[in-house]
């Protein structure tokens, strides 16, 4: 793993290990913080647990549809990419037939 680094959210202090950069880990951290914030704001009634599971249902959601916007760009491209393959294709035997 990586070394621990000791994070406070929703009030609770954490030692996380991760591999992954210090400052990367602390940014996750904020974020969920602003989160759990923001929804114990609207929902005052919730309990810290509760307000946990709605922020990372929250951050789920958001990276589930990210990924899902990423594929379809990703299919955008190989489309845009194949066309652009068969253009060229096309323009080279243009040349040749010239």
């Amino acid at each position: 793993m990586g070394r621990p680094i000791r994070l406070k959210i929703g009030g609770i202090a954490y030692s996380v290990s991760s591999s992954d950069d210090e400052a990367y880990i602390r940014g996750l951290a904020a974020e969920l913080e602003h989160k759990m914030n923001r929804l114990s704001k609207e929902k005052p009634f919730l309990s810290t647990t509760m307000t946990a599971v709605m922020a990372a249902l929250e951050a789920l959601d958001e990276a589930s549809k990210t990924a899902d916007e990423n594929a379809k760009l990703q299919l955008e491209v190989k489309r845009l990419n194949e066309q652009l393959a068969c253009q060229r294709l096309q323009k080279d035997a243009n040349h040749r037939h010239e």
